[in-house]
């Protein structure tokens, strides 16, 4: 009887392990699959209680993720039933599951922040659903994983700029755990090896330097004479000139001078 005890407690302590585990692989998609070396964000170290100032770009943060839930939970669903590749199949499945944890977590975050979540997609993206539903085969899962993969880029550096710049904590973990659903879906799409790389925009050419010390072209540009050491090359070169100037004349009056002829007298040299 003690035996049987002890296997029916060791039995539970295991299934509690296996579901902490999933909760983990859930939240954090990348745990199961962290590269060695490669850090994965504590997310457990960030606070969550809802403090700090919160900005009109934390609401519209909240907003797109929940919007990216309810298109992409469908479209995933779909993918499951309108796609003849198991490989896409697989993708819908585990892209859909997923988003249905992050939904939650929106959820939750605007509960605490109240902020209003929208009920249904939006224009673009009901268009992106008829776009799946009027397509079969291998027209649908180009449709599914462009439509997809596109949402997930333009989404991917308004995460960045939220996790960088919030002021709340509550929407500071919010986009961090939101960046990890975002890098795995596109992995997973990507995977599909039908990505059309090509038809997705090109990152905008690097920012023109803004600081540093000017040069003389951009000063002389600007109509503001050329300064050294915060005089103007102006000035140093009127006062050169002139000093050039007044070294001549005295040159000049002391030759003058020294032609002129002298005869002594009384110990004194006397003009004449």
């Amino acid at each position: 009887m003690l035996a049987v005890d002890r296997l029916v407690r060791s039995r539970r302590r295991l299934s509690g392990a296996v579901l902490v585990a999933v909760a983990l692989v859930l939240l954090d998609p990348q745990v199961a699959h962290a590269e060695p070396g490669v850090p994965v964000p504590p997310n457990g170290l960030l606070t969550d209680r809802g403090k700090g100032n919160i900005s009109d770009a934390d609401k519209d943060f909240a907003i797109k993720v929940r919007l990216a839930g309810l298109w992409e939970i469908p479209a995933g669903e779909m993918a499951q039933k309108k796609s003849d590749d198991p490989r896409i199949q697989e993708i819908g499945r585990d892209i859909a599951a997923q988003h249905e944890t992050l939904d939650k977590l929106v959820r939750d975050a605007a509960k605490k922040l109240d902020i209003t979540l929208p009920s249904k997609p939006n224009a673009d993206q009901q268009t992106w659903l008829a776009e799946m539903r009027d397509a079969e085969g291998e027209d649908f899962d180009r449709v599914y994983i462009d439509r997809l993969r596109a949402a997930h880029g333009k989404i991917f550096p308004a995460i960045a700029t939220i996790r960088a710049s919030t002021r709340n904590d509550t929407v500071r973990k919010l986009a961090q755990r939101t960046n990890q659903f975002v890098m795995t879906h596109m992995t997973l799409l990507e995977s599909s090896g039908i990505v059309d790389f090509a038809a997705l925009p090109t990152a905008p050419p690097p920012a023109a330097a803004t600081s540093g010390p000017a040069t003389a072209t951009k000063l002389q540009s600007s109509g503001t004479p050329l300064a050294l050491g915060g005089t103007s090359l102006l000035t140093i070169i009127v006062v050169a000139l002139a000093s050039v100037a007044a070294t001549a004349l005295v040159c000049r009056r002391f030759m003058q001078t020294s032609r002129r002829p002298y005869r002594r007298q009384s110990g004194r040299y006397y003009e004449t």
